[in-house]
């Protein structure tokens, strides 16, 4: 509770004002460059887990268990995430020679660079949640998203730069992140090459082996939807890149259920390890759950009632007035995110327990379910099919 206390103070208000950005971007991204700018978004989420080895779930899990020296396992981390930067760098621009992924021709330099800062920032992240720094944790998300907001005002607003100043805004802010947290946390006190242990690397490697392949298909899940609706063809529906525009910015107001979540989660994930071995772990869980379950469907009833001025505050439709249909798509995401937010803490079990095998077959079955669902209710109703996949993706894998 004191974890999420913190974490809310931290995290809270940053992204909201997140949220708000995207005001800033429909009222300056046609909705071609709102297409393009999601497709970008959700390709650094697919891209990341692999060429980071899944850091996000290995780092935190062993560097939070005491049966490890913190040395090893952050510059272990460290030496792995460098060398799936290096490889990544040479991938992309492959990458963008196939034709779903022609949207990267242009940003192929920035996308590397983006990326690069990303899992940096990451890294160095887990680093401090791993060595229990929460209020350091939660002001570098104040400062980011201050820098973040600054940097989107001035690049996108100002210089009218489009996609690219967003891009630039993302990696600015990621990167000055970085540095404060490595300064702040004295991070080099952690690192060093006589660190690195060859055998915990692959210890980790056999734990995140299963977790890469269900991140990638979580992002697969989040990214064909789009990848859909931009290459269909229908004669009965609006499709291409200007309804990716619209979807995205449909899948942005469910974020506020996620904002809850992911609150939440960052303190529960950290309790859920250190309390792995405790003798009432059970009733722990348990307890702990039904509270979360309860808030998730309070928060996603209220924004379902209130669901057209809530979208109408964070959506700007004075520019482009097609905007304004985003509202008719939000109300079956609303509940896609609230399972998907349970389907993460069910999923963390297996983390905690070390049973990432399973983790891995709920997410291919919850894939599998999407990408039928998408080829068969997207060329006949549209943006609207893509959300009742989405919805029934993570119902079937709850």
């Amino acid at each position: 509770a004191q974890n999420t206390m913190i974490f809310a103070i931290g995290s809270f208000g940053s992204k909201i004002l997140v949220l708000f950005l995207t005001r800033l971007y429909t009222g300056n991204f046609d909705y071609s460059d709102s297409g393009v700018k999601g497709l970008l978004e959700t390709t650094v989420l697919l891209l990341q887990p692999v060429f980071t080895f899944a850091l996000q779930e290995y780092l935190i899990r062993f560097g939070l268990d005491r049966n490890y020296n913190k040395k090893e396992v952050f510059t272990t981390s460290s030496v792995m995430t460098i060398f799936g930067m290096l490889i990544m760098s040479f991938t992309i621009p492959l990458l963008s020679n196939i034709p779903a992924f022609d949207f990267i021709k242009g940003y192929t330099i920035l996308l590397i660079v983006y990326i690069t800062t990303s899992s940096l920032r990451m890294l160095f992240q887990q680093i401090v949640r791993a060595k229990e720094f929460v209020k350091l944790f939660s002001f570098d998300g104040i400062l980011t998203t201050f820098t973040f907001f600054i940097f989107n005002v001035v690049f996108i607003s100002g210089f009218h730069w489009g996609v690219k100043g967003f891009m630039l805004a993302v990696i600015l802010s990621d990167f000055l992140s970085s540095a404060f947290l490595f300064i702040a946390a004295g991070l080099y006190k952690y690192m060093g090459l006589a660190y690195f242990n060859k055998s915990l690397c692959n210890e980790m490697m056999r734990f995140a082996a299963p977790l890469i392949p269900t991140i990638v298909m979580w992002a697969i899940t989040s990214l064909s939807d789009k990848l859909f609706i931009r290459q269909m063809h229908s004669d009965r529906v609006q499709l291409g890149e200007d309804a990716v525009g619209i979807y995205g910015y449909a899948t942005q107001i469910p974020n506020l259920i996620s904002v809850i979540s992911t609150i939440f989660f960052q303190a529960w994930n950290m309790s859920a390890i250190t309390e792995n071995e405790s003798a009432d772990r059970g009733k722990f869980y348990e307890k702990v759950y039904s509270a979360y379950e309860a808030v998730l469907f309070i928060a996603s009833a209220g924004l379902l009632l209130f669901i057209k001025p809530v979208t109408a505050i964070f959506i700007d439709t004075s520019r482009y007035a097609g905007y304004g249909d985003v509202y008719i798509y939000t109300p079956l995401l609303v509940p896609a995110v609230l399972f998907s937010c349970l389907n993460q803490f069910l999923g963390s079990i297996y983390s905690v327990t070390k049973h990432s095998k399973n983790s891995f077959w709920t997410a291919l079955a919850a894939c599998l379910v999407n990408l039928l669902l998408n080829f068969f209710l997207i060329p006949e109703w549209g943006i609207q099919g893509a959300a009742v996949a989405t919805l029934f993706s993570y119902l079937f894998c709850y």
